[in-house]
């Protein structure tokens, strides 16, 4: 039997739909609209399609989003003079600096900059220890994505043996720190492997939940799959043929309980993890 389709794109329309009453009833009660602002540096084309949907998710929830769109010939200096602006206006809830920045601006020293208290992406270092201590401010989108997906689906987490493959800071770390964590939606014996693991699939295998976020198209065979597992594919990668994911999705089907799709599995839910971070930014900011 074929494994069931996690749908991301389904689960996003209900959390969207929930937010909506959510950020609703923030207004009323504080007379003020949660507001996310979005910071974009350059031309690249993902990126552009990327910040146009962030736009059109918070206008369907009733977050009011600004973007500053600068050119690729911008220094550094002038981005950290907009952040620091975006940190001091009181009408501002979260701030969203859209990677990748280009090769003369310091990446790490503009999400440095950004005020933690408005880091709806979860990138500054404090955020992150938060995080770590199993006391966040926020969560980390993609990986807060992946948590959702498996939590409102009913897999199993407590006690499951979690193989995350990709060591990257913006996935693999944070999700394996959060699955490991005490508490609901989480509670895993984590692996976390990465391009320099021997014999991969001798961990893969192991797995009852595999999670893929190494960024190389098909990565994942269905020989390296435990007959069962549940299949979460972070993977976005563009060739030829289309879009697909780090799993070889067609060859896995067979052989997984509950896979991703992708497009529309993490991705949209990703999105969605930001407006959950922006409307809790402005709770915190309007208390």
């Amino acid at each position: 039997m074929p494994a069931q389709l996690l749908d991301g794109n389904a689960l996003a329309r209900q959390i969207r739909s929930e937010l909506t009453t959510e950020v609703a009833e923030f207004i009323e009660n504080n007379g003020v609209v949660p507001a996310l602002a979005a910071v974009l540096v350059g031309g690249d084309p993902a990126s552009q399609v990327y910040v146009r949907n962030k736009r059109r998710d918070c206008e369907e929830v009733g977050i009011n989003s600004t973007l500053h769109r600068l050119p690729e010939t911008t220094t550094q200096d002038e981005l950290l003079n907009l952040i620091a602006r975006l940190n001091r206006d009181d009408a501002i809830h979260g701030i969203l600096v859209q990677l990748p920045l280009p090769p003369q601006i310091d990446s790490r020293a503009i999400l440095e900059a950004v005020s933690p208290n408005k880091d709806v992406d979860a990138f500054h270092p404090e955020n992150v220890g938060l995080v770590v201590q199993g006391q966040p401010r926020f969560l980390p989108c993609t990986p807060a994505a992946v948590q959702q997906i498996l939590v409102r689906n009913n897999v199993s987490i407590a006690g499951q043996h979690v193989v995350v493959v990709g060591r990257s800071d913006i996935v693999g770390k944070p999700l394996a720190i959060m699955l490991a964590q005490r508490g609901p939606g989480a509670d895993a014996t984590v692996t976390l492997c990465h391009s320099r693991t021997p014999d991969l699939g001798a961990f893969t295998r192991q797995a009852d939940i595999l999670v893929a976020a190494i960024g190389k198209p098909k990565f994942i065979t269905a020989d390296m799959i435990r007959p069962g597992a549940t299949v979460i594919d972070v993977g976005i990668n563009r060739t030829d043929a289309g879009l697909v994911g780090d799993v070889d999705f067609e060859a896995i089907l067979p052989v997984a309980s509950r896979i991703t799709p992708v497009p529309g599995g993490i991705g949209p839910l990703t999105r969605v993890m930001l407006l959950v971070n922006t409307l809790t930014a402005a709770r915190q900011l309007e208390m």
